[in-house]
């Protein structure tokens, strides 16, 4: 395992005189792709993350690795093309979490069935050798089977495609101890407060842990802003006055009982109120059903999903499902921020917004990485560090990451067993045990999460807080947050154990989380 002790990694930071070749700002998917690429091309990379790994947009997506069903719909062959390779790459690079899922359209209306068909055939034939699995058309009786809880009234039938499925934290988090294993040092809890200039230039960053509060001056050839939502923020330091790069677009998805559609097959709603697509799809046991799509003003580390953003997806499900949820069978809502590469001028709809990435390079050198999704997150730590080496007069090496294999790699998933996230790790986990019998005890009666999990996410994944651990190193706030929050007392005495904290941080940490997943239930559920 690769050390990912804090005290350690910061030791790294305390030479004055060390010079990195690329420092990379944010830690989400796109920043730490980033670092893995550098890192695996043999260049002295360090990523900085203000929060933890994932935080913010890249753990709260709808969970696919997919082309994009609704970017063939508009046209744009040309990423759906892109992002069916790399779907395909991160099936056989993180074989442990991307899994093959085959999605239902229901068809209502009688010349859907033959649409729908024949586009998706094409979406298939776009991804050539890499196709998860031909579409087809489906009969009535063999759609309702197939997706019990299903309306039957109108039904004629229904359209296979098959796409991919994912737990984004997780991925994250493994990409993070891979970056760790490939020589780069990254950090979570450490946040960039200025960039260092030379004659107008780029020559490092000023960064502050966010645990003992030290500054440090950091030196690096190239500076990568790549913080998602937050690309403006440090823009603004380099560039005051600097018109915005990105408008915030929110997403929010419900998490309900798998009771509502009990199948295996996930539902995709091909055209919704706004004209976007709907989702329900089972993830961990549960049903994911979302996303919206509202333009938003603000960007946060912790959204909340809005009412009527609520009500639009409760009220597109009941058109299709005969039992319907209602608030009280909401036991999680999330709400995450896409970084959309701004509109042009007189263009307002974040439907004209292109998810396709965007590199910009300031005239003090900075690199910006904006917008893309995460099934595309290898190919733009590609792009990006490809600009870096030619921005910085870097030696140049070649990208090496479509064959590396991401940590926990493992291409026999039962994807049936609870730990089956932990992929390689799976066993080394269980060993925990033997040191200590009662990690083997549930963290909740409701839930197959036990307490070894935690362990293992202090000691191995860089966990620093109880919401680390029960947002992203275990999902529970994802899936149920009332039991996620009753978990949270135990969750803070084991972590508090492992890092030598007291009672008082105990308390702190379970109010806090208790305070952070109240935003996760529905008020008058």
């Amino acid at each position: 395992m690769p050390v990912t002790q804090r005290e350690q990694l910061t030791d790294a930071l305390s030479h004055p005189e060390k010079s990195w070749d690329i420092i990379v700002v944010g830690g989400g998917a796109t920043g730490l792709g980033t670092a893995l690429d550098a890192a695996s091309r043999g260049y002295k990379t360090l990523l900085l993350e203000q929060a933890d790994f994932a935080k913010g947009t890249s753990s709260r997506s709808t969970k696919l690795v997919h082309g994009g069903v609704r970017y063939l719909a508009q046209g744009d062959i040309g990423l759906v093309r892109e992002a069916l390779y790399e779907r395909g790459l991160l099936f056989k690079n993180a074989a442990h979490l991307v899994k093959n899922e085959s999605f239902i359209i229901p068809n209502y209306k009688w010349w859907a069935g033959a649409f729908y068909t024949i586009g998706l055939t094409f979406y298939d034939l776009l991804a050539g050798k890499l196709s998860f699995g031909r579409s087809k058309h489906i009969s009535k009786r063999e759609t309702l089977d197939r997706l019990p809880g299903i309306r039957q009234k109108g039904l004629y039938g229904g359209v296979v495609y098959h796409d991919g499925q994912f737990d984004d934290a997780r991925l994250a988090i493994n990409l993070a101890q891979t970056c760790l294993e490939q020589g780069a040092t990254v950090l979570n809890y450490f946040k960039v407060t200025g960039l260092l200039k030379e004659n107008g230039k780029i020559t490092g960053v000023v960064a502050q842990d966010m645990e003992t509060g030290t500054v440090c001056q950091l030196k690096g050839r190239a500076v990568i802003n790549a913080t998602g939502i937050f690309v403006d923020d440090l823009l603004q330091k380099d560039e005051p006055h600097k018109k915005p790069l990105v408008r915030p677009s929110q997403g929010i998805h419900i998490v309900v009982d798998r009771s509502f559609m009990p199948g295996d097959d996930a539902l995709m709603i091909p055209k919704t109120d706004d004209g976007r697509v709907l989702f329900a799809v089972p993830w961990h046991g549960k049903l994911l059903i979302g996303t919206t799509d509202t333009p938003i003003d603000e960007h946060s580390l912790e959204p909340r999903a809005l009412e009527d953003e609520i009500g639009f997806v409760m009220r597109n499900l009941s058109q299709y499902l005969t039992k319907t949820p209602e608030r009280k069978d909401v036991l999680s809502v999330f709400a995450g921020l896409r970084p959309l590469a701004a509109p042009q001028e007189g263009s307002a709809g974040t439907k004209e917004i292109s998810r396709r990435h965007k590199l910009i390079v300031s005239a003090s050198g900075l690199i910006t990485i904006t917008g893309g999704k995460w099934t595309t997150y290898r190919r733009m730590a590609q792009d990006t560090v490809d600009q870096a080496i030619e921005t910085a007069k870097l030696n140049p090496h070649t990208c090496v990451t479509q064959t590396l294999p991401i940590h926990g790699n493992k291409s026999d998933t039962e994807f049936k067993d609870d730990l089956y996230v932990y992929g390689s790790d799976k066993e080394a986990l269980l060993d925990l045990v033997k040191e200590n019998p009662e990690w083997a005890e549930k963290l909740h009666p409701c839930m197959e999460y036990i307490k070894a999990e935690v362990i293992w996410a202090v000691r191995h994944e860089m966990a620093r807080t109880v919401e680390d651990v029960l947002a992203r190193r275990v999902r529970a706030l994802f899936l149920d947050a009332n039991a996620a929050i009753e978990m949270a007392p135990t969750v803070a005495q084991l972590i508090a154990g492992q890092l030598n904290k007291d009672e008082d941080w105990e308390n702190r940490q379970v109010a806090e989380f208790e305070q952070l997943a109240k935003g996760y239930l529905l008020v008058g559920s």
